[in-house]
């Protein structure tokens, strides 16, 4: 349960039921046949984790976000939720004011990897807009497309954009890439707009060496001196990264290690997304 201190948040976990002719999937995502809410909840009490960012996999749900409402509805105290949405759609300007109406809500998502589109399209400026509206960051898989979203963050600057898993591919089975930082110095540029903020979300994945993998921090490290601590949320993507790694490790490399002092620590795995987000376990979502 959450504490008196920080919390421990991870900005972003997914949970969803299993792929059945009564509730099919749209795709496939990396990890378990079925992670449930409840089961999210249970590894997140095992390791002392207060709450979550839960992230509607696009993968598996689209841009349908029933199941997060739901798990939301019944762990309103863990879950701050965000879903993905189509900035293709003519009524996702709409669509994104009704999701904000929910309790729980604390962010929208799009997911440029896997759409093409440009920076001007009609669709992207109603995203922007509406998450600015409704005082809402607005989390973006640009994995690929960095330039695209530099061009986005210039074009509106009063929108809190949240860089999703360090901007970095991530690999979803063993082993990682060769130079899993190859294109980190193209990442560390967004760091120039002061309302981007970005996940250290998966960057166990990207380690060559075994838990605590001493060698992400160097890396790492020019994360945190480009963005400041105050920029930068902890997070496991669980489950995609579970092919590579327990939940447990992915929370406690960030614990045992000595490249943080307490303070960091403490920024970074919760107290920046405290106010990035304006949600707490146990709290619930300003606005």
């Amino acid at each position: 349960m959450p504490n008196n201190s920080t919390p421990i948040i991870d900005c972003q976990v997914h949970a969803y039921e299993a792929n059945t002719p009564e509730n099919p999937w749209v795709g496939e995502l990396t990890g378990p046949e079925e992670v449930t809410g409840e089961q999210m909840v249970e590894a997140m009490d095992e390791v002392g984790v207060d709450g979550a960012l839960l992230i509607s996999p696009y993968r598996i749900y689209g841009y349908d976000g029933s199941y997060a409402l739901a798990m939301g509805a019944k762990y309103p105290d863990r879950f701050g939720l965000i879903r993905p949405f189509d900035p293709l759609s003519e009524t996702v300007g709409a669509e994104i004011e009704e999701w904000t109406a929910n309790p729980g809500v604390v962010g929208a998502r799009i997911v440029l990897r896997y759409i093409e589109i440009e920076a001007d399209h009609p669709g992207l400026d109603a995203v922007m807009e509406a998450g600015a509206a409704a005082g809402i960051p607005v989390n973006v898989l640009c994995t690929e497309k960095i330039p695209l979203f530099r061009e986005i963050a210039r074009r509106h600057p009063n929108t809190q954009l949240v860089i999703d898993h360090l901007g970095l591919t991530q690999p979803h089975h063993p082993p990682p890439p060769d130079e899993p930082w190859a294109d980190l110095d193209e990442v560390l540029t967004l760091a120039d707009f002061d309302h981007v903020a970005i996940k250290v979300s998966g960057a166990c994945t990207l380690a060559h060496e075994p838990f605590p993998y001493p060698d992400i921090w160097e890396p790492l490290s020019r994360v945190f001196e480009a963005f400041g601590f105050e920029r930068c949320l902890w997070g496991t993507d669980w489950t995609r990264a579970v092919n590579l790694l327990t939940y447990e490790q992915g929370v406690e490399a960030f614990r045992v290690t000595d490249q943080l002092s307490d303070s960091e620590r403490a920024a970074l795995m919760g107290g920046s997304l405290e106010k990035i987000y304006r949600w707490s376990p146990g709290g619930s979502a300003d606005g």
